[in-house]
């Protein structure tokens, strides 16, 4: 976590731009932007950093791993209660690291059918694993429409590299 955080803070002072690479492993495609933060192809992407995977009827969401490596080590999650409704563009919960607390708002709208207790005991797993056992919560979308508005893995990666130009 520090090398990378030092590898994104002096390739920004040194100004070395990196292509993005893409690179494939057996299941999972990813890309590795100029920051170093992963992005999956098949997410979708807010512009306020969240992820989400639809699969069936239920979408899985959590925060980005360009998210977490801005926010530096989490040391505790707040989440909302299974049964309660989400809104677009709504904090659901908030993440508290080292250095700050932001909430975490819900791409699309919804009612939360599952929350990750394991960040209760581990919120690490968001800085260890933000696409996998870092996931924060699973609703069952109100309208499949709302994902439209939002970016792909390209999209994003783009998104992220502006948004670190102007910081």
């Amino acid at each position: 976590m520090a090398m990378k955080l030092w590898a994104s803070s002096t390739a920004k002072a040194l100004k070395i731009s990196c292509a993005n690479r893409t690179r494939a492993t057996p299941s999972l495609t990813f890309s590795v932007s100029r920051c170093f933060s992963t992005v999956l192809d098949g997410l979708k992407y807010s512009s306020s950093h969240e992820w989400i995977k639809h699969e069936g009827s239920v979408a899985t969401i959590g925060i980005t791993d360009h998210a977490q490596g801005h926010l530096g080590e989490v040391v505790f999650v707040e989440l909302p209660e299974s049964g309660s409704t989400v809104a677009k563009g709504g904090s659901f919960g908030a993440v508290e690291s080292v250095k700050a607390t932001s909430d975490v708002n819900s791409p699309i709208s919804g009612q939360v059918v599952e929350v990750n207790s394991k960040l209760t005991e581990a919120p690490g797993l968001i800085n260890s694993s933000p696409y996998g056992d870092g996931w924060m919560i699973k609703i069952r979308p109100s309208s499949l429409s709302e994902l439209e508005g939002l970016m792909d893995s390209g999209e994003y990666t783009k998104f992220c590299e502006e948004e670190d130009a102007h910081h």
